[in-house]
């Protein structure tokens, strides 16, 4: 039998939401059938990351068909105090997975990507944060006259996420 620690440390919660971002993110462009993204545990560890965007757009026209918005909180005291929180591991990976499954869920409404995409992500971080070199400004990149779905979000006790979705209206007479 194995033990299970109660407590999570800056570095924990790090891991897990990048950990989160990896399966959340990589299930979302799989989805949707779009290439897999990278990993920021290094900024989420610096507490320097507020907000992560995955943006689809449509590959001819540019026009943005979807935008994934994660929303990051962090408890920056987090830095300072290196004790373990009062918040289980287990009870992280299942609001994770909760939320995992409502992302699955949501794909099967959303209207289907009839046009080949390409994605974006964005990554809203701290100004003084350097960032490769390859990587370039952008704006928000909304979706005018969009419909919106808020999502479950979860939470380390040191790092907050809240996800959404927003997509490109359709008309149907």
């Amino acid at each position: 039998m194995t033990s299970t620690l109660k407590g999570i440390t800056l570095k924990g919660s790090a891991e897990l939401v990048a950990e989160f971002f990896s399966f959340g993110i990589n299930s979302i462009l799989y989805q949707r059938g779009i290439y897999p993204p990278e990993s920021f545990t290094r900024w989420l560890f610096d507490c320097s990351v507020q907000k992560f965007v995955l943006v689809i757009t449509c590959l001819e026209t540019n026009q943005v068909l979807e935008r994934w918005q994660f929303d990051i909180e962090c408890d920056k005291s987090a830095k300072e105090i290196s004790a373990p929180r009062e918040k289980s591991i287990k009870t992280i990976q299942d609001e994770i997975r909760s939320v995992i499954r409502q992302v699955t869920a949501t794909v099967t409404f959303l209207p289907l990507l009839e046009t080949p995409c390409a994605f974006d992500l964005l990554v809203y971080t701290d100004k003084d944060l350097t960032v490769p070199e390859k990587w370039e400004e952008s704006g928000p990149q909304i979706i005018d006259q969009s419909e919106e779905v808020r999502l479950r979000s979860f939470t380390t006790s040191i790092h907050k996420v809240n996800s959404m979705v927003a997509y490109k209206r359709t008309d149907s007479a």
